[in-house]
């Protein structure tokens, strides 16, 4: 069973005046209540005249019903103080509130980071298996030297371009066959130069 704790004599009374007004306002609306209902019944005959005792009744009906919404406003404003009276003053339930909150927070945290670890050993695994993928294939050697990815498809790109396989004159010297092809255009323009100087 809870302790009920002690509060201090500013509080005390507070509280005290919280439960008289909530007294007061319910025993108003109680009262005008009550009087618009006898209110409402038709007496015989007296010295006031029907219609005069109708618009007498009418008024006190208006103000009856008055004192009633002003109760009702009061007890409002005190649900309401009564509200900001238990944030301000209510530290255990909210330091409870607060831990709770933390908790939660730290969970979807732990959650998170075992999320994000295993990610990042799927994305650790994947690059690997690229890698491997990538040094096993002709695509990453060239010229017996491991070339990095992005050098070795620029120059895949460069040597696959239109402009490289229709101009002889930018194309590869090193390779075989247009060292071939450049021996045999010299020695058909060099032969062609000799039967000129013959025919002179």
């Amino acid at each position: 069973m809870a302790t009920q704790r002690v509060l201090p004599q500013s509080k005390e009374t507070l509280l005290q005046n919280y439960n008289k007004r909530l007294k007061d306002d319910i025993r108003s609306i109680l009262d005008n209540f009550t009087e618009i209902i006898k209110t409402a019944k038709v007496e015989e005959e007296t010295q006031v005249s029907r219609a005069t005792q109708a618009e007498q009744d009418h008024y006190e009906m208006h103000v009856r019903a008055a004192n009633i919404v002003r109760a009702g406003e009061s007890l409002m404003k005190l649900v309401s103080d009564l509200k900001q009276f238990l944030i301000l003053n209510d530290f255990p339930s909210v330091n409870e509130a607060i831990s709770l909150r933390n908790q939660q927070l730290r969970t979807l945290q732990e959650e998170c980071d075992k999320k994000l670890i295993s990610l990042r050993d799927e994305i650790a695994i994947d690059l690997y298996e690229l890698e491997e993928e990538y040094y096993s294939s002709s695509c990453g050697q060239w010229d017996g030297v491991e070339l990095p990815l992005c050098e070795a498809f620029h120059r895949q790109d460069s040597w696959g371009s239109p402009e490289m396989t229709s101009d002889p004159s930018r194309a590869n010297p090193e390779d075989p066959d247009n060292l071939g092809s450049q021996e045999s255009m010299q020695r058909h323009l060099n032969s062609h130069d000799s039967s000129t100087s013959e025919q002179s």
